[in-house]
Order: C-alpha cells, then structure tokens, then sequence
C-alpha cells in the first residue's frame, strides 16, 4: 500500500470538517483517509493554525533546512574540529611524557 500526500488546502478542509463535526471517524470514511490521521491534522491545525501544513524546503539528510539550522550544522562542525585537534594533541603530549623527553 503506497502513502498517499495531501496538499496543505485539503488537510487544511479536512481539519476545519472535524473541528465542525467534532467526529474524526465520519469525516475520515468521507474521504477515504483513517480516522487517526484526521484527528491528528485537527489537533494540529488547533494548534498551530494553517502554518501546520505548510512545508520548508528539506535537505537531502530529511531534515528541515533553514538559516538558523544551517549555522549550527556549521558551527557544530568547526567545534568537532577544533575538539579533535585538541585530543590530538594532548595524546601528542602525553606520548611525550611517557618517554621522558622534556622540552
């Protein structure tokens, strides 16, 4: 069985359908879709209004791309990277002591 995707204007329809009926089951054997997952749109329209069903641009990993996103990606990749160097060189050191060579 392949999953079917709504546009936002129905799952928007639908929603505003359960809210009315407050009957999710009945709204969902209308349009062929299981009652779980009309409530699940009514609960979030309820929630978060219309800007629920609306999508931002996914990056290939699947998540949500968007500025703010992309500076901690950044960040958190420099921050791997002088952490790294830092291990390396304390285990530099720390080779260095075992052997007795001082500065």
């Amino acid at each position: 069985m392949s999953r079917r995707r709504y546009d936002a204007d129905f799952k928007i329809r639908v929603a505003k359908e359960v809210i009315e009926t407050g009957n999710g089951s009945i709204v969902g054997r209308r349009y062929d879709i299981a009652p779980a997952v009309v409530n699940r749109w009514a609960r979030a329209y309820e929630n978060h209004g219309p800007g629920a069903f609306t999508r931002r641009k996914e990056s290939r990993s699947g998540g949500v791309s968007d500025p703010l996103t992309e500076d901690i990606k950044r960040e958190n990749d420099q921050l791997k990277r002088l952490l790294g160097e830092k291990d390396l060189e304390i285990a530099m050191l720390r080779d260095l002591l075992k052997k007795g060579n001082h500065l």
